[in-house]
């Protein structure tokens, strides 16, 4: 579990998700105390050119510049979840491109957002962990134009990434109709492990599964979803499967359901859920959408901690039509992206979620 490509002869350096204080949470502000504070922001100045803003909790902005192009805007950056730099680079990229993939865009250019310790650091792990960043940056096609760096205490890392949609096709939270099946392209649990982790519990095999898979872009995932046409979609990251289905739900208008027992958890999740692995980040999503959730008795508390477990570049979560969920499974198996029907979007109910047994 160490940083095995900086390792001296004869070293053992730090572990880097020892030296942060929320490894595994992605060092996400709770969204009771997010919510009271972008409620001190002034209303938004309307303007037909922006196509999508804060108000719906969408994944990313969407600003109209012609009649065929709209830029997709995002930001995102956090600690350390993985012991290796490079990996971690990788997947603060990966998780940085993904909103603009679950807007229906392709993105384009990127600026990373450094926080390391400079008196402290060690510079070979920092030029590691850009390095990580670049490569899979290069892979999705994907220009590093800059950035910014800062003196912390607390190493953090990940990239303003800015894309570009068709402004007829941008793919928002807020398009799910009644009677769409919902496709989630990656397992879920990063944020369990990723804890597991950092308490020294993990077995590497666990740990090379969750590295390859947060490490892995959505843009084959987003490529299908596009080509089908969804109704709506969000990337599943720091508010958990359910707190991202509740934007789907609130954005949207509608009640979704979620059939616990056959959403895809990564191997250990719930063995280690139920052995109470949990970070701060699944404690405050889990306090948070209680009130908006209606429990079948048969869900386990494990499945419980699991469906609000804070992912890190965490699969698509797609409202689509029953008509074109076949064809959209299919483009995503040939495309080699996991992937399960997970639940369905129903009429306005008493509350945003149902989750069944």
């Amino acid at each position: 579990m160490g940083v095995s490509r900086l390792k001296p002869a004869g070293a053992e350096p730090a572990r880097l998700t020892q030296q942060v204080a929320c490894a595994g949470c992605a060092a996400k502000i709770p969204i009771q105390t997010l919510t009271r504070i972008l409620g001190a922001l002034p209303a938004r100045a309307r303007s037909p050119r922006v196509l999508v803003g804060p108000e719906t909790w969408d994944d990313a902005g969407v600003y109209k510049m012609s009649a065929t192009v709209a830029l997709v805007q995002t930001v995102d950056f956090f600690t350390p979840m993985v012991d290796d730099p490079y990996d971690f680079g990788a997947i603060a990229a990966a998780n940085a491109v993904s909103d603009v993939y679950a807007m229906g865009g392709v993105p384009k250019t990127a600026l990373s957002v450094l926080c390391f310790p400079a008196e402290t650091g060690d510079p070979a792990v920092l030029r590691a962990i850009v390095q990580g960043g670049a490569e899979t940056l290069k892979e999705a096609g994907v220009i590093v134009l800059g950035g910014h760096s800062v003196r912390d205490p607390e190493m953090k890392f990940g990239y303003a990434v800015t894309g570009e949609v068709h402004p007829k096709r941008v793919v928002t939270n807020a398009g799910a109709r009644r009677g769409d099946l919902l496709v989630l392209t990656k397992p879920i649990g990063t944020g369990i492990l990723a804890t597991a982790l950092k308490r020294g519990r993990l077995p590497d095999p666990l740990l090379r599964a969750m590295t390859r898979q947060m490490r892995t872009l959505n843009r084959a995932a987003a490529a299908a979803m596009t080509a089908v046409g969804p109704s709506a979609a969000t990337d599943v990251t720091g508010f958990g499967l359910l707190g991202h289905a509740r934007n789907i739900a609130r954005a949207s208008r509608k009640t979704i359901r979620i059939w616990s027992q056959v959403v895809p958890y990564l191997p250990g999740v719930l063995e280690f859920a139920a052995d109470g692995v949990a970070s701060a980040g699944l404690l405050s999503n889990r306090e948070s959408i209680d009130p908006d959730v209606a429990w079948a008795e048969g869900v386990s508390e494990a499945a419980r901690r699991a469906l609000v477990d804070p992912q890190t570049s965490g699969g698509l979560l797609i409202a689509v039509p029953s008509s074109k969920a076949e064809r959209l499974l299919a483009r995503l198996g040939r495309a080699r992206v996991p992937a399960a029907v997970v639940g369905e979007v129903l009429a306005r109910g008493r509350l945003p979620l149902e989750v069944l047994a």
